[in-house]
């Protein structure tokens, strides 16, 4: 019998994907927005502000769950479980590619940066909706229950992004 590829992860394991997306679709969605409202980057400078803030905040939450395990287990992470915490952590730079993508179109000159750094808007708040469909298609609710949740994360959401808006405006 072939197994489907989410039988195969475990359920925390899922979630703590998703927990990683989120935080680094915020991330980057941070990034992009105050690069795009300076409108003086160029786009190898803000290729690498992503790259170097995307690697800065894996490395932390990393650090993180490797911490969080210490206190939590009274013991370092075997061989499988820092494979894992790393898989998951380096698992999550999916959920910001395309705006690499973008970015790097815009310094092979297809683009300019301003329509790279509004198309990663564009696709991180995509990201994140469809983070938030993985995280309650499978919850037993009616269609409406499910807008509501839907509809409340994407409250949360915009307020994150008008904090993030608010502190680097």
């Amino acid at each position: 019998m072939i197994r489907r590829r989410r039988e195969r992860v475990p359920v925390e394991e899922r979630a703590e994907r998703l927990k990683e997306e989120i935080y680094l679709i915020f991330t980057a969605l941070a990034v992009v927005i105050v690069l795009d409202s300076h409108g003086d980057a160029t786009p190898g400078a803000a290729l690498r502000t992503l790259a170097l803030t995307t690697a800065g905040t894996l490395l932390a939450v990393f650090v993180a769950d490797i911490v969080s395990h210490i206190a939590v287990h009274a013991r370092i992470l075997h061989r499988d479980e820092l494979r894992r915490a790393l898989a998951v952590s380096v698992g999550a730079v999916g959920a910001v590619a395309l705006p690499f993508l973008f970015l790097g179109l815009a310094m092979a000159g297809v683009w300019e940066v301003g329509s790279a750094l509004k198309a990663s808007k564009i696709a991180l708040i995509a990201a994140l909706i469809a983070v938030g469909w993985v995280a309650v298609r499978r919850v037993r609710m009616r269609w409406w229950q499910r807008m509501i949740v839907l509809g409340a994360e994407a409250l949360l959401g915009l307020a994150v992004i008008g904090l993030e808006i608010l502190a680097h405006g």
